[in-house]
């Protein structure tokens, strides 16, 4: 069994620490627990729980403890990687994140998990007549799949160009400004960013 000192380091990591609210917070809503049902397990206040699990208090040691043995879930495990399980995440249409660039005739649906931001993103992207999507680079070494589902699309990348129509993909580096237009009518896409 680990010592108490190993979580103290454990707990140092920035990374690790910005991920313990939303767990804490699922581990509770998973056993359908309410705020004021983990303050009578844990002895932890309502209030100091309603903190922690918005981020807004970094929690001791000893106090975090309390909330793992009243949530019943394992203090190392909470804190580490999350363990993959068996299930399906639906989404509906309407829980999707969207960014609507009217200006830019562009509507941006976010497909991808939160957690994938940084390495994998997913969006679909809905373009009126005309629309279009200009970017800036991205980090060294980024790159762009866009899959035409309907339309068709004109590709820029750096001093480079192509078009695709229904169907087609085009690959590209997005670490310099690059550009997707839709020609010929309303067009829509799926676009993925690969940061390596």
């Amino acid at each position: 069994m680990a010592r108490e000192t190993d979580f103290i380091s454990v707990m140092t990591d920035s990374d690790i620490l910005s991920r313990l609210p939303e767990r804490l917070k699922q581990a509770r809503r998973a056993q359908g627990l309410s705020l004021e049902a983990v303050e009578k397990i844990s002895g932890v206040s309502r209030s100091m729980v309603s903190q922690i699990e918005r981020g807004e208090s970094n929690p001791t040691v000893a106090t975090l403890l309390n909330l793992t043995r009243a949530l019943n879930v394992d203090f190392a495990g909470l804190l580490g990687e999350e363990v993959a399980e068996d299930r399906v995440e639906i989404l509906h249409e309407h829980q999707t994140p969207a960014l609507d660039r009217a200006g830019d005739g562009c509507k941006i649906r976010i497909l991808s998990a939160p957690q994938d931001a940084g390495k994998l993103e997913v969006y679909e992207l809905v373009f009126k007549e005309g629309g279009k999507l200009d970017s800036k680079p991205h980090a060294r070494g980024t790159r762009e799949q866009l899959i035409a589902q309907e339309g068709r699309l004109a590709v820029t990348s750096g001093v480079a160009n192509g078009t695709i129509n229904t169907g087609d993909t085009a690959r590209y580096a997005a670490d310099v400004p690059h550009a997707i237009e839709a020609i010929d009518g309303p067009a829509r896409a799926i676009l993925m960013v690969v940061k390596f």
